[in-house]
């Protein structure tokens, strides 16, 4: 038996769980977010809790098994807290700035570029060098960030470009001069 899948997830105050089928709604105080669940688990929810169940022990059944469940337990984390992730933007002349909802970055490149954000994330800029990246759903605040990053990856020689907050860049020697 899985075991995280057989761990019930307690209902915070506050939050409504809904199992339509295999539509599991979970509304709270930051939004609603909805999780189409695979075919052989069942979602159920008894007083305060929500219970995944696994038919058998087939291969499928089980890897879905503990899945569902965390991806429930990161909704109701969601839409109780929200998530945020940290991005630093590290360089000479390299810096990011808001532009109303948009983020607008100066990577080295000979434009700046401009990031919209998503439906549901919040892009905020604190002084001239860090982003913050939040919303309710873990995935899309996860893509997000991914995204951004992407842009201008940190390179190994001098460690410029964005990276994550607290993301260690293993640096490279470069050439060695006569």
């Amino acid at each position: 038996m899985s075991r995280i899948g057989r761990l019930p997830i307690d209902v915070p105050a506050g939050v409504t769980i809904s199992v339509d089928g295999r539509e599991v709604a979970v509304k709270g105080p930051k939004g609603e977010l909805t999780l189409t669940v695979a075919k052989p688990i069942e979602v159920a929810v008894e007083e305060n809790q929500v219970l995944v169940t696994r038919p058998d022990d087939e291969r499928e059944s089980r890897s879905l098994h503990g899945l569902t469940r965390t991806l429930i337990s990161n909704n109701i984390i969601g839409v109780t807290q929200g998530y945020t992730k940290g991005l630093e933007v590290v360089g000479t002349g390299y810096r990011v700035a808001q532009k109303g909802s948009s983020v607008e970055f100066a990577l080295g490149f000979s434009h700046p570029v401009l990031i919209d954000p998503p439906a549901g994330i919040t892009l905020t800029v604190e002084g001239n060098n860090k982003l913050t990246v939040s919303g309710i759903d873990k995935q899309a605040v996860g893509e997000a960030a991914a995204n951004i990053r992407k842009i201008r990856k940190p390179e190994p020689y001098k460690g410029k470009g964005v990276r994550y907050a607290g993301e260690v860049v293993r640096r490279k020697a470069g050439k060695s001069g006569k």
